[in-house]
């Protein structure tokens, strides 16, 4: 016969009043059904949990102890309830976030930073990976929303203009490109480039640029990280195309050189959401603290 809160709650009643009668009378039970229950519990124990004295019922050492855990469970219990209705007055709880490489490496963390300041009890995990690797986590239900700065090609999912972003071409400060701070298409096309992998939003927003503009383009090289692009790129080994946001502190301090160029370099960072979910407290929160929310999700 397996424990159930039920019975609990007889014994806690039974323990505070100090007879079965009473029990019944506070939980609205008869007497025959809380004399069962207590029976049905001390069962399971290896002693009794009441030493009788007449008509009245008093814990002995194993009834104080279960009497404990009793009260643990039940408020715990009860924390449960409020947590599902809505009712805490502070919010609680673990959110998944995905980022892709640019957003999760350089803006998220901040937004991570505000969120547990505004509520400590709560705990957010950021996964952070190309655009195509964080759509599939999100799909697959590992993360409950994702942030990206690639275009979306799932089904699934839902997408919504978050920030608009710009990527820009960088040299390093030596280059010959960096006096005149200008390439043509030609320029563009015989540069050897240093690009993230396929499957990121940043490589697809500038293959599709570059096709757009009739251009071809030689990948030299190619680093999972934005970080080993920035360092190839200030070291000579070619010249790339990033968000603005991932080089402003470069192109600040000189150590690489934006390029003007013709191509057509704007885009969306976009929120992702699996189309049937919904809009928890916790994410609202979340997404109020990001500058995005639920109701722009068609």
């Amino acid at each position: 016969m397996a424990l159930t809160f039920r019975q609990l709650e007889i014994f806690e009643k039974i323990a505070a009043t100090g007879s079965v009668t009473k029990a019944g009378e506070e939980l609205l039970l008869t007497q025959s059904a809380v004399s069962m229950a207590l029976s049905q519990l001390e069962q399971l124990s290896v002693t009794p949990l009441f030493e009788r004295s007449g008509r009245r019922l008093l814990l002995n050492d194993s009834g104080r102890l279960l009497l404990t855990e009793a009260r643990n469970i039940m408020m715990g219990v009860k924390r449960i309830e409020l947590m599902l209705q809505g009712d805490s007055d502070q919010l609680v709880g673990e959110l998944l976030i995905g980022g892709s490489t640019t957003i999760g490496n350089y803006l998220l963390p901040a937004l991570l930073g505000t969120f547990a300041r505004q509520y400590p009890k709560t705990r957010v995990e950021l996964r952070v990976g190309n655009t195509q690797q964080v759509a599939e986590w999100l799909e697959s239900g590992d993360l409950d929303i994702a942030f990206v700065e690639g275009p979306c090609h799932s089904r699934g999912l839902v997408a919504v203009n978050w920030r608009d972003d710009e990527l820009v071409v960088v040299t390093a400060p030596d280059h010959l490109w960096a006096r005149a701070k200008y390439a043509t298409t030609e320029m563009l096309a015989s540069a050897p480039w240093i690009m993230r992998e396929k499957g990121s939003g940043t490589r697809e927003v500038f293959e599709n640029a570059m096709e757009n503009a009739g251009a071809s383009y030689a990948i030299a090289l190619e680093f999972g990280h934005t970080e080993a692009i920035k360092n190839g790129v200030a070291s000579g080994l070619g010249v790339s195309c990033l968000s603005r946001i991932a080089v402003h502190r470069e192109l600040e301090y000189g150590l690489l050189v934006e390029v003007k160029n013709p191509l057509l370099l704007s885009r969306s960072l976009t929120l992702l959401k699996r189309r049937e979910s919904c809009c928890t407290s916790l994410l609202a929160a979340f997404l109020k603290v990001s500058g995005g929310t639920w109701d722009k999700i068609p």
